[in-house]
């Protein structure tokens, strides 16, 4: 919910440049100026650091939950939202589903539209914390291992995936490519 005023503006006692006051009267989040570098970013250096850029992604996502909070308050709103989110994310994830054994980010589509699922639905949100945690260890388990081990996973992850597109070519359009390949080559 959007406070009335921020605990920024209660430590202070002076209201924030950056705040936003909407039609109830309520205001936004703000940043003060004070402590402000460069290019008007709190931090070090002439980039700023990343805490202002968390903050205003934390704000971000909180407006996002208010906004699907105000949605879902009315039974319309929130029927429409279900319907909204169900066709988005089996957009998502049937583009990813068909880019899968095409070279390209199949699978990284098919979680994003998984990810936008889990904004309504509790399996999805499940779904994807199992695929996180999955995706995490084994992360954590290849990077934990020597570069001969980890170029050896590289190896059979680019021959499986270059198998996959060589199956798919072949099958899904006929074209044998490495029939084609050793053609031209004895031809040449």
């Amino acid at each position: 919910m959007v406070a009335e005023h921020s605990s920024v503006e209660a430590a202070t006692g002076r209201r924030l440049p950056g705040s936003v006051t909407g039609k109830t009267g309520k205001r936004g989040y703000g940043v003060p100026e004070e402590g402000r570098g460069r290019n008007g970013l709190r931090g070090h250096g002439a980039g700023g650091t990343g805490g202002v850029r968390v903050a205003e992604r934390r704000v971000r996502w909180r407006r996002l939950r208010t906004t699907l909070e105000l949605i879902r308050a009315n039974p319309t709103g929130r029927i429409a939202l279900k319907v909204f989110i169900a066709v988005a994310g089996a957009l998502v994830v049937a583009i990813g589903a068909v880019l899968i054994p095409l070279p390209g980010p199949g699978w990284l589509l098919v979680i994003a539209g998984l990810g936008i699922w889990a904004v309504e639905f509790h399996w999805a949100k499940r779904l994807l914390g199992f695929t996180r945690r999955h995706v995490q260890r084994w992360t954590r388990w290849v990077t934990s291992r020597s570069w001969p081990v980890r170029l050896a996973l590289g190896t059979v992850g680019l021959l499986f995936v270059c198998a996959v597109v060589w199956l798919s070519l072949k099958v899904g359009l006929g074209i044998d490519v490495v029939a084609r390949l050793l053609h031209y080559l004895a031809t040449n």
